[in-house]
C-alpha cells in the first residue's frame, strides 16, 4: 500500500535518514494477515551512540530557541498530523491492528498533544521573591532538563510518541526515541512530519531496532543522557530504573496495570455496561488503563453480566481495514496466547465462559470479546495484565470488600466505579490507591489531564499543565539586594 511505501525505513539521526551501521532490517508485519508489510532498519548499539551524539551536539541551541519558535513546530505539525488523518489511521491499523475507527480517534487524540504542548511552550513560568531576612533576591528560572531518552510501546503507535515528544520539544530538550520494533512505521512517519514542520537537524533522533537491551543500555550508562521517559512493562522499568541510577538520570515511567471496575447497587446498569465497553474493548483491551477486573455487587450482577455478554457476542472481529470491524487482532500470536492461556485458567478454577473463549481458525492473531463469570480470587487473570478483549468478572456484597479487592494488587494506574451516590462516589474515588479515576466513564485519558499512577505503576505524569515539569529543571540564582 501507499502508505506504508511512502514512509521513510530508515534511522532517522542528525536530521538525515540512514542505514543501520550493519545494514540489518527488521519485518514489520500485519497482525491481521500475519503478511510482512516491509522491512526497516534495525539499529546496533552504534546507531544509538550516533543518534544520543546528535542530540548533544543539538541540545544548546535548541534550548535557545525561542519558545514561540518551539510551539510553531508543535502547532505546524499538529496540523499536518490531522490534514493526514486517513493515512495515518491506516498505517497503524495495518502494523498494529486496530480497527480504523479506532485509529482515527487516536490520531486526533496524538495530535492534541502537540496543539497542546505547542501553547504549554510560551508559558514556561519562573519568579522573584525577597528572601525573608531581606539581604538576596531570590531569581527562579526554568531550563531544559537536557537531551531525552523516549521509549515508547507498540499500542498507541502515534499517541505514546506525541505525548513524549511534544513536551520535550516545548520544553527545549533534544530527543532520541526508541519506538517498539512492532510498529515502527508511524514513529517514522511522524518523524518526517516534525521535520516538514521545521523542526531542527538533530532535535530529534529516531532509531528503531530488536535490540533494546544493547542499544538502551549504554546510553544510560553513558552520562549524556539527561531523561528516560519509558512507557512499557513494570519489569523493565525496574531494570531501567536500575540503570538510571548510575549516571542519576531523570525518569518518569508509565508502567503496567491492573485497573479494577467496581458496579455498585446503586449504578445505571446501562451507563455501567457501556463504560465498561469502553475501559474494557478500546484498543482490544491492549492498554494500560484497560478495566482488568471487574467488581459487581451481587445485587445486580445478573443483569450487568447478561447485557455486557449481549454487547461483547455482538462486536464483530476482523481485519481492521473491513468495514464494520469492532476489533481487530493482538499484536501478534504470543498476545493472543497469554489471553487464552489466562482464560483456560479462569475455567480450570471454575469461572463461565459466557461468550466467547475459544481460539479461532485461519490466519491473524485474533480473539473473540469473552466474558468469564465466577472468577476465582486465585485465578492469575485476577493479577496479570490481560491486554486482551476479556471481561473477568466477581461479585461483592460491601463497599469495603470492592475497595479491598480493588487495592489488592501492587499496581495503581487507573481504576473505575459506577455509582450514583456522590458521598459514595467521592469517598471511594478517594480510597482507591490509583493515580486516574473514571467515575461514571470508562474513558480516563485526556491530552489536558496528568495520566500516570502509583505504586508499582510508575513514576510521574504525562499530560496536562505538569507534563511539561518533567522536562524541566528548576534553576535559583541569590541575587544580593543592592547588587
Amino acid at each position: 500500500m501507499s502508505v506504508v511505501r511512502d514512509v521513510p525505513k530508515q534511522l532517522f539521526i542528525g536530521g538525515g535518514w540512514q542505514d543501520a551501521e550493519s545494514g540489518r532490517t527488521l519485518s514489520v508485519d500485519n497482525p491481521a494477515t500475519g503478511e510482512e508489510l516491509c522491512q526497516v532498519a534495525d539499529a546496533s548499539p552504534a546507531d544509538g551512540r550516533r543518534a544520543v551524539e546528535a542530540a548533544v551536539a543539538a541540545q544548546a541551541a535548541w534550548a535557545a530557541t525561542p519558545p514561540r519558535v518551539r510551539s510553531e513546530i508543535l502547532r505546524r505539525a499538529y496540523d499536518i498530523i490531522i490534514a493526514r488523518t486517513e493515512d495515518l489511521a491506516l498505517l497503524m491499523t495495518l502494523e498494529m491492528g486496530k480497527p480504523l475507527a479506532e485509529a482515527r480517534a487516536e490520531v486526533a487524540y496524538g495530535a492534541e498533544f502537540f496543539r497542546w504542548f505547542s501553547e504549554e511552550a510560551v508559558r514556561i513560568d519562573g519568579g522573584m521573591t525577597t528572601a525573608p531576612d531581606g539581604r538576596n533576591r531570590l531569581l527562579v528560572t526554568r531550563q531544559p532538563v537536557g537531551p531525552c531518552l523516549l521509549i515508547t510501546p507498540w499500542n498507541f503507535p502515534l499517541a505514546m510518541g506525541t505525548r513524549k515528544i511534544g513536551p520535550a520539544i516545548a520544553a527545549g530538550c533534544t530527543i532520541v526515541l526508541k519506538p517498539a520494533p512492532q510498529t515502527p512505521l508511524t514513529s517514522l512517519a511522524l518523524a518526517a512530519i516534525l521535520k516538514e514542520a521545521g523542526l531542527p537537524d538533530g532535535v530529534l533522533n529516531v532509531v528503531v531496532t530488536t535490540d533494546a537491551a544493547g542499544v538502551v543500555e549504554p546510553l544510560l550508562r553513558g552520562g549524556r543522557i539527561r531523561k528516560l521517559s519509558f512507557t512499557g512493562s513494570t519489569q523493565v522499568g525496574r531494570v531501567l530504573l536500575a540503570q538510571c541510577a548510575d549516571t542519576v538520570i531523570r525518569t518518569s515511567m508509565e508502567l503496567g496495570g491492573n485497573a479494577p471496575l467496581i458496579v455498585f447497587d446503586d449504578a445505571d446498569i446501562e451507563v455501567a455496561v457501556e463504560g465498561t465497553m469502553v475501559a474494557k474493548m478500546r484498543n482490544m483491551g491492549e492498554s494500560c488503563c484497560a478495566a482488568n477486573r471487574i467488581y459487581v455487587h451481587t445485587s445486580v450482577a445478573e443483569e450487568f453480566a447478561s447485557r455486557l455478554t449481549a454487547r461483547m457476542a455482538a462486536l464483530k472481529v476482523g481485519d481492521g481495514i473491513e468495514p464494520g470491524t469492532d476489533v481487530g487482532p493482538l499484536i501478534d500470536n504470543a498476545g493472543r496466547s497469554k489471553a487464552h492461556d489466562l482464560v483456560r485458567d479462569a475455567v480450570k478454577r471454575g469461572a463461565t465462559v459466557l461468550t466467547g473463549g475459544e481460539l479461532p481458525e485461519g490466519p491473524g492473531c485474533f480473539y473473540p470479546p469473552t466474558v468469564l463469570t465466577g472468577v476465582a480470587p486465585d485465578s492469575a487473570i485476577i493479577d496479570t495484565e490481560i491486554f486482551g478483549p476479556v471481561a473477568a468478572i466477581r461479585t461483592f456484597e460491601t463497599e469495603d470488600e470492592a475497595v479491598t479487592a480493588a487495592n489488592d494488587t501492587e499496581f495503581g494506574l487507573a481504576a473505575y466505579l459506577f455509582t450514583q451516590n456522590l458521598d459514595r462516589a467521592l469517598r471511594v474515588s478517594e480510597r482507591l490507591e490509583s493515580g486516574m479515576i473514571g467515575l461514571n466513564t470508562g474513558l480516563v485519558s485526556n491530552p489536558a489531564a496528568p495520566f500516570g499512577g502509583v505504586k508499582q505503576s510508575g513514576l510521574g505524569r504525562e499530560g496536562g499543565r505538569v507534563g511539561i515539569d518533567e522536562f524541566l529543571e528548576y534553576k535559583y540564582i541569590a541575587v544580593p539586594v543592592g547588587a
